[in-house]
């Protein structure tokens, strides 16, 4: 009898104990323990779902991004150097002090390089790098490419060089009849570009030929007849101007009618950048010419249909440009006592055409302007330093460094 009562009061207490735990743990409706939280119906579903993470208070909830990213070590303290690559650094501080007219003298150096080597040359196996600042140009690459930087590194800083000039002619002349006395006098050079003629010239038949140029009565000049630029730098001769029109409507509930005109804009004349560079010898210049010459022949002019939630039974004009356009970009290598004379054939003129009395009075239609385009380029020797910040290169030059230059090698 005594050992039943003490096996029902060790029952009994045991009960109590596991009910007191249980109301610790699970705690009145709507309480939780600090620093625990309750899992409801919604997180144990979630938490049965595959790709569904979840978390405690004690970490964050993190959700893995959808896709894969790339994988990310810190690599080697040592640049690879499985194709023999080497390290150089060229002090090419002689050629950018000299030069005053742009603020990143520098760039024209890294230029060309990129124009010799070739921009995928950089970024591909070996594995190079090309640096540069007002002071050093930093390479790192193989022996033979270090051999080419510093050609072209030595071009720049060629003493002998510095104050070489090059003096440039953009003209045109409405018939191309010109040919005709002038091509014995002319050597025919390779151009890529279609539609495009180059020539090299002695300087004595040059100036023979731009003589017999200045009598014709359909001769124009489009640059100051003293433009020049010195070997290395760079210059932008540009006479591009805005030409509004209406190319649509816009849609708006501010103002009546229920819809305004759609304004656009578009560039018209012409734009050359000349990038000359000697070589060691003084004998011969590598120069890259642009050339992009844009005109609008004319506009059409176009009734559009308002729809009819906007503004019922409305027509609206816009108009659509109809334009003409020639670009040159290329290389051209010659001797330096020649004369290069490129011609872009018969296109549009670069700069707006002459009034005419006659016409302008009785508003005569007319077509667009053609002619054809040369481009004389020749090399003046030794020419006197301009002072710092000045010269002869406008100030649309300086707008060269700003752009970027992919694609353009």
């Amino acid at each position: 009898m005594p050992l039943c009562i003490a096996t029902i009061l060790f029952v009994f207490c045991h009960l109590c104990v596991s009910a007191q735990a249980q109301h610790i743990d699970r705690g009145p409706a709507g309480w939780r323990p600090p620093g625990r939280a309750a899992a409801s119906g919604a997180d144990n579903r979630a938490a049965s779902q595959p790709g569904v993470t979840t978390a405690s208070a004690e970490s964050p909830i993190t959700q893995n991004p959808p896709g894969s990213r790339a994988q990310v070590t810190k690599g080697s303290s040592t640049l690879p150097n499985d194709h023999g690559q080497v390290w150089r650094e060229y002090d090419i501080s002689p050629y950018t002090m000299r030069v005053q007219n742009t603020t990143k003298p520098e760039q024209a150096i890294v230029d060309w390089i990129l124009r010799e080597t070739g921009y995928e040359t950089w970024h591909s196996t070996p594995l190079g790098m090309l640096s540069a600042d007002s002071h050093r140009l930093r390479v790192y690459h193989t022996p033979q490419m270090q051999s080419v930087v510093a050609g072209i590194t030595d071009r720049f800083v060629n003493t002998f060089a510095e104050n070489q000039g090059f003096g440039l002619r953009i003209i045109t002349v409405r018939n191309p009849n010109w040919r005709t006395r002038a091509l014995p006098l002319m050597k025919s050079l390779p151009v890529q570009s279609p539609g495009v003629q180059g020539w090299m010239l002695a300087k004595e038949d040059a100036a023979r030929l731009m003589s017999e140029l200045r009598r014709r009565t359909d001769y124009r000049e489009h640059n100051p007849p003293h433009q020049m630029i010195k070997n290395g730098e760079a210059l932008v001769v540009s006479s591009m101007r805005h030409r509004p029109y209406t190319k649509g409507i816009i849609r708006t509930q501010q103002t009546w009618p229920g819809y305004q005109p759609e304004l656009g804009q578009l560039e018209e004349g012409f734009s050359l950048e000349f990038s000359p560079l000697l070589s060691l010898d003084t004998k011969a210049v590598d120069a890259v010419i642009k050339l992009r010459l844009a005109q609008v022949e004319k506009m059409l002019s176009i009734k559009l249909e308002v729809p009819s939630n906007i503004a019922p039974n409305q027509r609206a004009e816009c108009q659509v440009p109809q334009m003409t356009m020639v670009q040159l970009h290329e290389r051209f290598r010659w001797p330096t006592d020649k004369v290069l004379l490129l011609s872009t054939g018969v296109v549009a003129t670069p700069g707006p055409h002459k009034p005419t009395l006659v016409g302008d009075a009785l508003s005569l239609p007319r077509s667009a302007p053609r002619a054809d385009a040369l481009l004389f380029v020749e090399h003046k020797g030794p020419v006197a330093p301009s002072p710092a910040g000045a010269g002869n290169i406008p100030a649309t030059a300086a707008s060269r460094t700003n752009q970027t230059f992919h694609g353009r090698y």
